[in-house]
């Protein structure tokens, strides 16, 4: 008998009874029991879910093509327009500056500064900084231009104009002095160091900056005005050797590219930069020292004379180099705002009128060389003298004088010079042929070879178009028109011997590299002979040292000086007419061994005397004395030739 008990059976009871209402449970092998047929109540329906696909089709074919979209527009960046939108990121991301390039100075032949540059900036700024997005306010342009136009010197109106324009750079204003810069910087500074403590503040200088320049200077203010010029707003010479000099002082501008953010610059990205290439300096031959005593001389007698305007020259008769030329009334170059108008020009070059009396040394020079009279032949001159339509006289009435062609030319007669001239040929017309002649290889109706802007060639037309008023007239230098720089010329040829040297102003220049250029040589011309230019130097000394003569207020004690007068009817360039006169010296020193000639013109003296040996003769004495000794030259200690100035008939 096994331990393990057989199972037990399951023995079925008396059935339960049912619970009322209740449905009888089916047993095993029931039948199940059949739904009812009749109709269903409202919440027992059963509500079915429409199919998803359509709505999911929709959804992914509307991601399918933003999908497209952004691919074409990706390939359309990346492949078709990549080079543009590079080069517009290239643009908005680097930014280019010019760097100005350091202008060469101008010094006098001792190497004494007379235009200079000196450390500057230009005050730039970037419009996108003073935006409201960039500075949370709407009027960052007024608030900034507000504060930088009294320490600019400019209109709030124009500031903020430049402030509000489109673009990454803006000039607000150029060649302001370091102190201005420090003044803006100083004030962006405090600002910036406010915002940082109090969040309310806005620095509004943020995107305001300095870019490295400079500003020509004038050591001497005024002095040699007519001669520098001036520099213009732009940087480019606005007359005088400034001007004429400009694309050796200019030097080349150099350029700076960097990348920025934020108007600032990115070190890491790097930059690439075009130095500057410095302007030459330029050496004149004029002397500070001479050019000062010639400016003062000429300010003082045109003020006192009440003239509209003077001028005085002063030449080496050898090298012909300018060592001044001085313009009364002139300008300070440094600030042109108070200048005035009419006075910015070099009217020494500037300037044609007819010379009168001082032209009648080309006159004699011609009737010497062409052994038509010596010093010492006899000219008969009567109170008056018919010639052509006009009758002529001298400047004073006299009886008739018997002079000698040594007195004509001291006591400055228009008849005797007349008659004189007349000997040039059998006929006027061949006389008036050979005058002009002369007077064009002394360089009248051509330029003098300086090239300063401006400069005029003066009017010396043909003998076939002289009038018949003329034909007498320009012998003794009415009916010509020259400039005060011919005018010394033709002194500084008969102090060279007859040799005519093209006035010079640049002895040279010197490089960034150091180097000194030497100027071309001076062309050189002969006109007359020396033993001519001789004799006219010893006739041109009785003008001064006979007592007969018209400049004895322009002797120099121990110098033999040789000179001529020059009164001449002035022509007003408004009129057209004669009104007023031009007065006028010249002449060299020492007559016998000449070193230095000296021109002065004043035109229209309204005050006082208006002869020429009156009012420039002084003029002439002062400048040359100090001249001669300035440049160390002795006396020749020798006597003066004194030439007889009449004859007894």
């Amino acid at each position: 008998m096994s331990d393990r008990e057989p199972p037990r059976r399951r023995v079925p009871g008396p059935a339960r009874p049912a619970r009322p209402g209740s449905r009888p449970r089916p047993g095993p092998g029931a039948r199940p029991a059949r739904r009812p047929t009749g109709p269903r109540s409202p919440a027992a329906r059963v509500i079915r879910l429409g199919s998803p696909r359509p709505r999911l089709r929709l959804v992914g074919l509307a991601l399918t093509l933003v999908l497209i979209a952004f691919v074409v527009r990706l390939l359309q960046v990346q492949a078709v327009d990549a080079s543009t939108y590079a080069a517009k990121a290239e643009r908005n991301r680097y930014v280019g500056y010019t760097l100005a390039a350091e202008r060469g100075g101008i010094t006098d032949r001792n190497g004494v500064a007379l235009a200079a540059s000196l450390d500057a900036y230009d005050i730039t700024a970037d419009p996108t900084l003073f935006s409201r997005k960039q500075l949370k306010i709407d009027d960052g342009p007024e608030q900034a231009a507000a504060l930088l136009a009294p320490i600019l010197d400019q209109e709030q109106e124009t500031l903020t104009r430049k402030l509000r324009t489109k673009g990454l750079y803006v000039k607000l204003a150029g060649r302001r002095t370091p102190q201005v810069w420090k003044q803006i910087k100083d004030l962006k500074n405090a600002l910036a160091t406010k915002a940082e403590s109090d969040p309310s503040t806005v620095n509004v200088l943020a995107g305001v900056f300095a870019v490295a320049s400079s500003k020509r200077v004038y050591p001497n203010g005024d002095l040699a005005a007519g001669i520098l010029g001036w520099v213009n707003y732009d940087g480019k010479g606005g007359g005088g050797i400034e001007q004429q000099l400009n694309s050796v002082l200019a030097g080349k501008d150099g350029k700076i590219r960097y990348a920025q953010s934020g108007g600032r610059q990115v070190p890491t990205a790097g930059s690439a930069e075009t130095p500057a290439v410095p302007g030459s300096d330029v050496e004149l031959t004029i002397d500070r020292d001479i050019q000062w005593a010639a400016q003062n001389a000429i300010t003082e007698q045109v003020r006192k004379s009440r003239a509209d305007r003077g001028y005085v020259i002063v030449q080496d008769t050898r090298t012909g180099e300018i060592l001044a030329m001085a313009n009364s009334p002139g300008f300070d170059p440094n600030d042109l705002s108070e200048a005035d108008p009419g006075a910015l020009h070099n009217w020494a070059v500037e300037d044609a009128y007819e010379p009168g009396s001082t032209a009648k040394i080309m006159s004699m020079a011609a009737v010497l060389e062409e052994n038509a009279a010596t010093p010492m032949t006899h000219v008969v001159v009567p109170n008056r003298l018919h010639r052509g339509d006009r009758l002529f006289k001298d400047d004073i009435d006299h009886p008739t004088w018997n002079l000698t062609l040594n007195g004509v030319l001291a006591k400055s007669s228009n008849i005797g010079t007349i008659l004189a001239t007349g000997q040039l040929g059998r006929t006027q017309a061949q006389a008036n042929q050979v005058l002009y002649s002369y007077l064009r290889k002394f360089g009248l109706g051509s330029y003098s070879g300086l090239g300063l802007p401006g400069e005029t060639k003066g009017i010396l037309a043909t003998p076939a178009s002289w009038s018949t008023s003329q034909q007498y007239t320009i012998p003794f230098g009415q009916g010509v028109s020259i400039n005060a720089m011919q005018a010394a010329s033709v002194y500084s040829t008969i102090a060279n011997g007859g040799i005519r040297v093209e006035p010079t102003l640049v002895r040279g220049t010197q490089g960034p590299d150091g180097r000194f250029t030497p100027a071309s040589k001076p062309g050189q011309t002969r006109v007359v002979s020396a033993k001519t230019a001789k004799t006219l130097a010893r006739m041109l000394e009785s003008v001064v040292d006979d007592v007969e003569g018209t400049g004895t207020k322009a002797r120099i004690p121990g110098y033999r000086v040789a000179g001529k007068t020059g009164t001449a009817n002035r022509v007003d360039p408004a009129t057209g007419k004669y009104h007023g006169y031009t007065s006028s010296f010249a002449g060299f020193a020492p007559a016998d061994n000449p070193r230095v000639t000296v021109y002065c013109a004043i035109q229209n003296a309204t005050k006082g005397s208006y002869f020429g040996g009156q009012i420039c003769g002084p003029i002439y004495k002062q400048v040359m004395e100090f001249a001669l000794k300035t440049l160390q030259v002795p006396p020749t200690g020798a006597k003066a030739a004194n030439l007889p100035v009449t004859f007894t008939p």
